[in-house]
Order: C-alpha cells, then sequence, then structure tokens
C-alpha cells in the first residue's frame, strides 16, 4: 500500500467520524430536549399534588379493581 492510499483511507476514516460524531450530537441534543420536557413535566405534576393536598383532596390511595 503506497502513501497515497493511506492518506485517502485516513481521509474516509476521518470523514466518518466526522459524520458519527455530527450524528451523536443530534442524539444528545434530541435526549436534552426530551428530558427538559420530562423534568417540565415532573414539575407539573408535582404542583398538581401539592394544589390537592393543599385542597385537602389528597391522591387516593386505593388499590385497583383487579385485586
Amino acid at each position: 500500500m503506497n502513501q497515497e492510499d493511506r492518506f485517502v483511507n485516513l481521509e474516509i476514516k476521518l470523514a466518518q467520524q466526522e459524520d458519527l460524531l455530527d450524528e451523536l450530537n443530534k442524539t444528545i441534543y434530541r435526549q436534552e430536549r426530551r428530558i427538559d420536557q420530562l423534568e417540565a413535566m415532573v414539575a407539573k405534576l408535582a404542583d398538581h399534588v401539592r394544589t390537592l393536598r393543599d385542597a385537602g383532596q389528597a391522591p387516593l390511595n386505593e388499590r385497583p379493581p383487579h385485586y
């Protein structure tokens, strides 16, 4: 294998690594957005439970009907 072939192979590997890095960054960005959405949802549910508790309407801890 001559130097030009080695250089071409290195360029190909570099391009593939750049593509992989770009895809990983996109995946992390999507996951971060989803985590933010889920955190907001949990905070909203916690506020709802607090509101119910403060109003004297604690969530019921009844057994489901299938028990």
